[in-house]
């Protein structure tokens, strides 16, 4: 669905790392000998064109897809992942019901949820915005209502590892305020937050930006590699402008065509 979990609750300390990782996909390469370290308490924001393999990261990181060579090391943390949602086909489920899924755990026997996960979703909705949805249907939300309950439901999980894969496009202003403040915080609460996308605006609300191109073309500040010279090496002719702008030195535009299959 929406949520992967792992059931390890020990916090990642130390964090994760990926050494020379290469996935195979349709034939070709979608990560090519990708080497970096994610450390806990920090934020990460992964752009490159449509089949940079930016999706296929995020599920390495999220342990959903091994790589074909290489490896990660670090101690096994709790993952919360929010994927791309882009269909209302959904199963009748409630607000409420979606964000208790957060906190079930399989086990022998029924598990009934214990006033820390109620705490945990409550909390959450909170955060989002979304207290008033909770009796609502998920499928009769608006794109951007739904979005943020996505993402309270990772939130209520409270996992070491928060992935986002393009969590506020096509959102309306509001939303996409809403899930960059959480991810913020999430940063500050000393969790792992990394996330994909195609906005550069979005990219620097991030302590480190990773530029794709199946390969680590570039890693570093937002200030550092949100450059033209290192974007055009990513998107090629589709980076365009490079004259000054009085907030980040650079005023750039990427002529992508956006899409949602596999990145």
């Amino acid at each position: 669905m929406i949520l992967i979990m792992d059931e390890d609750d020990g916090r990642a300390s130390s964090g994760i790392s990926l050494r020379d990782v290469t996935v195979l996909r349709g034939g070709g390469r979608a990560l090519d000998s990708i080497r970096v370290d994610f450390e806990a308490g920090s934020s990460t924001a992964l752009v490159g064109p449509n089949g940079a393999g930016k999706t296929t990261l995020l599920e390495v990181l999220a342990g959903l897809r091994q790589p074909s060579t290489g490896f990660l090391t670090g101690a096994q943390p709790s993952v919360a992942f929010v994927t791309q949602t882009h269909s209302r086909s959904w199963l009748p489920l409630s607000v409420g019901e979606v964000l208790r899924m957060a906190r079930f755990r399989p086990t022998l026997l029924p598990h009934r949820l214990g006033p820390d996960d109620h705490a945990a979703v409550d909390d959450a909705a909170g955060r989002l915005g979304v207290r008033d949805l909770v009796d609502a249907p998920l499928d009769r939300l608006s794109f951007g209502q739904r979005q943020r309950v996505l993402v309270a439901q990772a939130l209520a999980r409270q996992a070491d590892v928060m992935l986002l894969d393009e969590p506020i496009t096509g959102l309306d202003l509001v939303s996409q305020e809403r899930i960059l403040g959480v991810m913020e915080a999430e940063r500050d609460a000393g969790r792992i937050v990394v996330l994909s996308t195609h906005h550069l605006d979005e990219a620097r609300h991030c302590d480190r930006v990773l530029v794709l191109d199946g390969r680590l073309v570039a890693a570093g500040s937002p200030e550092e590699v949100l450059v033209p010279d290192v974007l055009r090496e990513a998107y090629g002719e589709k980076v365009l402008g490079d004259h000054a702008h009085h907030d980040h030195g650079h005023a750039l535009l990427l002529v992508d065509d956006h899409g949602h299959g596999q990145h």
